[in-house]
């Protein structure tokens, strides 16, 4: 089985890497029932899956509106915040971007799938403040993003993917404490079904009438394993891992898995790096 996406093919450096897709893309599907995943974790983690701000409403009203057109279905909000209640129908996590003070802000947001980041520590936050923790995001990324925010057309939707590699499978992942606890106790012979691939697809669109941006967030993983089916998909990866820039390297901390990683690819037969053969360690 192939993954869904693989964007270690592509790149293995920050990049914003946003293309353009078509509207009937948007949104990919592939689960039957969002809700049954999403609410328990609403009710017992209410402040790390869901924020909104004061006057946010609106915006989150047209993006509910937005989402229902994609489903061809309407959405009922049942007494729940719009954005809210469109979440609670699509796979993916929804994030809301408004202008607000002279910055783009994070006015709302339910994210149910969330790579070591809560809701309740990002809501309000800025471009600049959201990307801090990026090595080298404001040199190199910032002014770049602000001007694809201000520029943002109604009716373009922009995709772009990136990928880490963790030990574990579940998608709700809001502290990386108690996942990376756990690497030393695993077997680098278990690698192979123990590491996980964690992609994040993710979407951009301007909301027409309030002007505010849509981001979208859609986590897919699968085991290390899959990699080893298929001998040039492995080679990709292997080189993504092995030549990946020092600042992206140092952000997904792969110097954690590096041991597991590399005795994976070894088992694999994979032994050869951008530059040449590598020596057992």
């Amino acid at each position: 089985m192939s993954p869904r996406h693989a964007p270690w093919a592509e790149n293995a450096d920050f990049a914003v890497g946003l293309r353009p897709i078509p509207e009937a893309a948007w949104l990919e599907g592939g689960e039957a029932d969002p809700a049954a995943r999403k609410d328990p974790l609403l009710a017992g983690r209410p402040q790390t899956v869901w924020g909104e701000t004061e006057g946010s409403r609106p915006a989150q009203a047209e993006a509910m509106a937005m989402a229902a057109a994609a489903l061809g279905r309407a959405i009922d909000p049942q007494g729940r915040p719009p954005l809210l209640a469109a979440a609670r129908r699509v796979p993916d996590d929804l994030c809301l971007m408004e202008k607000r003070d002279g910055a783009w802000r994070l006015t709302a947001l339910s994210l149910c799938a969330p790579t070591f980041f809560s809701a309740e520590a990002v809501l309000g936050l800025s471009l600049a403040e959201l990307h801090g923790p990026v090595d080298g995001f404001a040199e190199r990324f910032l002014a770049r993003v602000e001007r694809l925010f201000e520029g943002l057309r109604p009716g373009l939707v922009l995709e772009r993917r990136n990928w880490t590699v963790v030990n574990s499978g579940e998608t709700f992942t809001p502290d990386a404490a108690p996942v990376r606890a756990q690497i030393p106790a695993i077997d680098p012979a278990d690698a192979s079904q123990a590491l996980f691939l964690r992609v994040e697809r993710q979407t951009l669109r301007r909301l027409p009438e309030t002007g505010a941006a849509l981001f979208t967030i859609r986590v897919w993983l699968d085991r290390l394993q899959v990699l080893a089916e298929d001998s040039a998909r492995l080679a990709a990866f292997a080189r993504a891992w092995r030549g990946a820039a020092p600042a992206f390297r140092n952000y997904k901390r792969f110097a954690l898995y590096d041991p597991l990683v590399e005795a994976f690819l070894r088992a694999e037969g994979e032994s050869y790096s951008v530059n040449g053969p590598r020596s057992p360690s």
